[in-house]
């Protein structure tokens, strides 16, 4: 399967499969195009001769040689490649997973009360509640019991707002420091926080311990002050902004993410990311769009997809822009790496929610992901007595690319490995069917980026991870 498309004037044929990317001119873009629809050499030769006829693309010799060139890629296996991933994910099915990451729910209440939080306010549609330390302490044991000879663990401190139990959040790392040396381990860790109550301690604590912070803005304040509001409907801007920046320079400027949603009231995003690029000078940005029921006022219409595409697209003419006047901003989403990508594995698999990660709530609960959390029927089981559900881990194990009909003739398949599980479940009802919105942006997002690699490589920017752009877990 090759998939072919054009964004800001490149046009990009995608080898599937081997996940290679050529970047080609006009008569190759048609060429591979007419092979793709099972033309022959010869009647594909004939086609081009009428198509570029009069023009010097025309010229017996230059379809010749465009086709020899595009077969040395295909003998190379760099185009209309074999599916060699199938039979390998089925091998892959059958190895030992252990437990790598867990999401500590350590408050199940906020500060903030953001009327699109998918956690119904931090609450997860259930009470509200704090982590003991004790089942903190659990959660950290119960991590390294299940983590094999697995040396690197990461734990996220999420909510709700974690803030609000921060001295928890405090004990729990210094707890995991102190069995890191006896069991083998290093324990890296997350903050994700909405900043309200955040000060020095907290600051100083954050740079010292947690290798990434994740920091939630929606943009421009009145984007931001629409929804992340308190109880009293204050908005949250004006206090926020000026720790994280604190926050931001304390860590050298790395290290961190600002994360904004965007829904049916700024669809054009990226005024809210370059305010915060520009005007707050943030670097590292994640903006993700709103996952609500079709109903709610905040969710994206149909026109409102249409502007995101043209967003991403505006977006990443920008960064390459910026990327030339030696003033780069990262965008999430747009993180590609062509050289040395993910293995097979994680191609098919994803995040590896229920299996290699879990979340776990402030009583010990464990769940497959955070967005889970609150479903009854996704319990997998407790910190102390452990998975007890052993069916529906296996079911997670399972719920690979391969296993979703939706999947079966998407060209992006294996680099979203499916999608988030909690969204298809949300969704469709079942965690092996699909988000389609959700593809449909993450296909617009997939296209932006390997345009912008395209265009460092073309270009000579540092940015560049584009010679021999194939999965080295395929070779």
């Amino acid at each position: 399967m090759i998939h072919r498309f054009t964004v800001n004037g490149y046009r990009i044929v995608l080898d599937v499969m081997s996940a290679s990317v050529h970047v080609v001119d006009a008569l190759a873009y048609e060429a591979i195009g007419l092979l793709e629809e099972g033309k022959s050499r010869e009647e594909t030769a004939v086609i081009l001769a009428r198509q570029f006829a009069g023009t010097p693309e025309g010229a017996p010799e230059e379809i010749e040689g465009c086709l020899d060139a595009i077969a040395q890629l295909q003998a190379a296996g760099k185009l209309f490649s074999e599916d060699l991933c199938r039979e390998k994910a089925l091998a892959l099915l059958e190895r030992k997973t252990v437990l790598k990451a867990l999401c500590l729910h350590v408050a199940h209440t906020c500060n903030l009360n953001c009327e699109y939080c998918f956690a119904a306010q931090g609450k997860f549609h259930g009470r509200s509640g704090l982590m003991s330390l004790e089942t903190a302490k659990r959660a950290i044991d119960f991590l390294v019991e299940q983590s094999g000879s697995r040396r690197n663990l990461e734990v996220d401190f999420f909510g709700g707002e974690p803030l609000m139990n921060f001295q928890v959040c405090k004990d729990t790392v210094a707890y995991a420091r102190s069995i890191e040396k006896e069991k083998g381990k290093n324990f890296r860790f997350t903050l994700t926080t909405n900043g309200i109550a955040r000060n020095e301690e907290v600051i100083d604590w954050a740079n010292r311990e947690c290798y990434n912070v994740v920091l939630s803005l929606d943009g421009r304040p009145e984007t931001n002050d629409r929804f992340r509001k308190d109880a009293a409907g204050r908005g949250s801007y004006e206090r926020i902004v000026p720790k994280f920046r604190q926050l931001v320079e304390a860590r050298g400027g790395t290290g961190y993410y600002i994360r904004g949603t965007f829904t049916h009231f700024n669809p054009a995003f990226t005024e809210d990311l370059f305010h915060m690029a520009d005007e707050l000078g943030f670097r590292e940005l994640s903006m993700e769009p709103v996952v609500a029921a079709a109903d709610s006022p905040s969710a994206l219409t149909e026109a409102d997809m249409e502007t995101v595409c043209r967003q991403y697209e505006l977006l990443a003419a920008e960064m390459l822009r910026r990327e030339e006047a030696g003033e780069p901003i990262t965008f999430y989403h747009y993180m590609l790496d062509l050289k040395h990508g993910p293995c097979i594995y994680k191609r098919i698999s994803g995040c590896g929610c229920g299996t290699e990660y879990m979340a776990v709530t402030p009583w010990g609960d464990l769940y497959p992901c955070h967005q889970f959390v609150g479903e009854e029927a996704y319990r997998l089981g407790d910190v102390w007595k452990g998975v007890e559900n052993e069916a529906l881990r296996e079911r997670f194990k399972r719920c690979n690319v391969y296993a979703k009909p939706d999947c079966a003739d998407c060209w992006a398949r294996i680099f979203c490995a499916g999608g988030c599980a909690a969204n298809a479940m949300h969704a469709s009802g079942s965690i092996e069917g699909i988000y389609e919105p959700g593809c449909r942006l993450f296909r617009k997002r997939l296209e932006c980026a390997l345009m912008l690699k395209a265009a460092e490589a073309a270009l000579g920017l540092p940015g560049a991870a584009f010679e021999d752009a194939a999965c080295a877990a395929c070779e």
